[in-house]
């Protein structure tokens, strides 16, 4: 089996960071800092999966991306401060499987990169997370959550705005545009319920961010 992961990220610390993570996983990271060292080296040897930084010198990650995926299908996930939709869309329009803002939870990391694998050794392919309007249903890595109307109303309003923060005032009007009776102070009790149910599918991953003073972002 190949557990062979390639961190290819130009940050020492978070690098050594994640490649930590890594084999306390059980996996055999390799880390590059350059963006066409790291190219040649999946021709030569493709890893289990790459992580992948957006913002690398030289040949940038969504480059990269570009140049992988026309020989190959390794999984990849992309890890960027940049948390605008547009990037997170055209990283994942690319070719990268999955996509996670900085910063990160390295524990997360490994949830997703444990989820993309088993999927991939499977040989089912399902997105990360996928919302189905019509029968108000959401799947997270192909598995149904069981959701109230109010949580489903909160996820699906901060899922369709993917690395935007969404204050309580906004999830609240995206509760009751459903005609559910929710308030200012239920909209913390829903997202706590939220994470529960996430962690139960896919545990250590935490795509619903905390903004102090702000609201509520969600990485996926």
């Amino acid at each position: 089996m190949n557990t062979s992961i390639m961190i290819v990220e130009d940050e020492a610390e978070l690098a050594c960071v994640v490649a930590d993570y890594a084999r306390a996983a059980g996996y055999a990271p390799t880390v590059f800092g350059d963006g066409a060292q790291a190219l040649e080296a999946i021709r030569r040897a493709p890893p289990a999966l790459v992580v992948l930084d957006l913002m690398l010198p030289g040949l940038d990650g969504l480059s990269l991306c570009r140049a992988v995926r026309a020989f190959s299908d390794v999984p990849i996930v992309m890890v960027t401060a940049r948390v605008e939709e547009v990037d997170r869309l055209l990283g994942l329009e690319t070719g990268a499987d999955d996509y996670l803002c900085k910063p990160f939870s390295p524990r997360e990391l490994m949830a997703r990169i444990k989820a993309i694998l088993r999927r991939a050794s499977s040989g089912v392919a399902a997105p990360a997370l996928a919302l189905d309007e019509a029968a108000r249903r959401v799947a997270l890595y192909g598995q149904a959550l069981d959701l109230t109307p109010s949580e489903y109303a909160i996820l699906a309003a901060l899922a369709r705005r993917p690395g935007q923060v969404l204050s309580r005032a906004q999830l609240l009007d995206a509760a009751r545009a459903d005609n559910l009776d929710a308030n200012d102070r239920a909209i913390d009790s829903h997202v706590k319920n939220l994470r529960r149910k996430i962690e139960a599918v896919a545990p250590g991953l935490e795509p619903i961010r905390s903004i102090y003073g702000l609201g509520y972002r969600c990485d996926m």
